[in-house]
């Protein structure tokens, strides 16, 4: 795991949080800013997986090697499940909707990258 880019990421995440958090205060939709800032999440979202991939693939080897795959696979799947129930979500909590899976997201970053940092020795 690349830890700047786990860093990055959650900062992408939490701005999304915080774009979603204003829409519900504002009683609105979400809109293209939404849509942007969850884009470039997810694109450094599979980037991270990519690199993950690559590292397991070079014999780097979690102890928990099933929840870490469990993880980085839902992690990459989040953002787009979010957007997708946040698309149909006809009131203001669409944003909410948003938000909490971008939460959910830095979290689970962090796990990732607890679960990285253990090997089998």
């Amino acid at each position: 795991m690349n830890t700047p880019l786990v860093a990055v990421t959650t900062v992408v995440a939490v701005l999304l949080a915080g774009i979603g958090a204003l829409s519900t205060v504002l009683r609105r939709r979400i809109g293209t800013a939404h849509l942007a800032a969850a884009g470039v999440l997810e694109l450094l979202l599979v980037v991270q997986g990519v690199l993950a991939v690559v590292g397991l693939a070079d014999g780097h080897r979690p102890v928990e090697l099933t929840t870490f795959l469990a993880y980085l696979g839902s992690v990459v799947l989040l953002p787009v499940a979010g957007l997708l129930w946040a698309r149909t979500e006809p009131t203001r909590w669409a944003g909410t909707v948003l938000g909490v899976a971008a939460l959910t997201v830095a979290v689970m970053l962090w796990r990732l990258v607890d679960l990285w940092a253990v090997t089998r020795g």
